[in-house]
């Protein structure tokens, strides 16, 4: 069967972030491949300042995509202040990333110190920001929560860090939110609902924003008696896990 065709960016991108990137022509990314696969759907819908062939895309080091940029580190800065020299000559830098928002759940975080230690001005544009979106849809605390990145890859360790952010979730109301690698994902859903108490509220919410998108959220004991709440759920896209009361 043919998949549904993209959406346009009108549909998941405010009128404002639409408008911007379509007259930017500088851009700082983790991956230069996908920016230009953006910039000819922006293209599409708003036009584009110059050609594809002529924007101007620079990636992000190889280790800002590994270990992240959050870091305060020297090496960090002079990185960033060196992708952002076009600033200098007039030009604005749009900052693009792979995820939603840069910086969040993303690297970019580096980008953004070096701006305003250089005095630019710094303007957060809105896009779909997967965090976000899950923590809206999945019907747990949106005025407590945590965003705590990846959980272990290997079953015990994974297991006792479920563990432990259930126990943090239940004690204080706080939201837990994590993520996995998308070939991981339905690892770590089976070993949520093997490990967690059958009280525990736990959602998933998979391949937001696009076409197949869905959210599931429900009791451990609710997961385990209705398999329709697994079936349905797109694991093989991006996904966020949610767990609290």
């Amino acid at each position: 069967m043919a998949q549904d065709a993209p959406a346009p960016p009108s549909e998941w991108l405010p009128a404002e972030t639409l408008s911007t990137a379509s007259r930017l022509t500088h851009w700082i990314t983790e991956n230069a491949k996908s920016t230009r696969a953006f910039l000819k759907r922006v293209e599409a819908a708003a036009g584009l300042a110059a050609p594809l062939q002529a924007q101007q895309i620079v990636e992000l080091p190889r280790a800002a995509h590994k270990k992240g940029d959050h870091a305060p580190q020297a090496d960090n800065d002079t990185q960033a202040r060196a992708l952002l020299a076009p600033t200098l000559q007039g030009h604005d830098v749009g900052l693009v990333s792979e995820a939603g928002m840069p910086a969040i759940a993303d690297p970019g975080s580096s980008i953004v110190r070096a701006a305003h230690a250089m005095g630019l001005r710094v303007v957060p544009l809105t896009g779909p920001i997967s965090l976000m979106l899950a923590l809206a849809a999945s019907g747990l605390n949106g005025q407590n929560f945590a965003f705590v990145g990846y959980v272990p890859q290997e079953a015990n360790e994974r297991a006792k860090r479920l563990r432990e952010l259930e126990a943090l979730a239940l004690k204080s109301g706080q939201t837990q939110m994590f993520i996995e690698t998308p070939y991981r994902n339905a690892a770590l859903l089976q070993a949520a609902l093997q490990t967690l108490h059958p009280h525990t509220r736990l959602a998933v919410c998979s391949a937001l924003s696009l076409p197949q998108q869905a959210c599931r959220s429900g009791l451990i004991s609710e997961w385990k008696r209705d398999q329709r709440l697994q079936s349905s759920l797109p694991l093989d896209a991006p996904s966020v896990f949610l767990l609290g009361r």
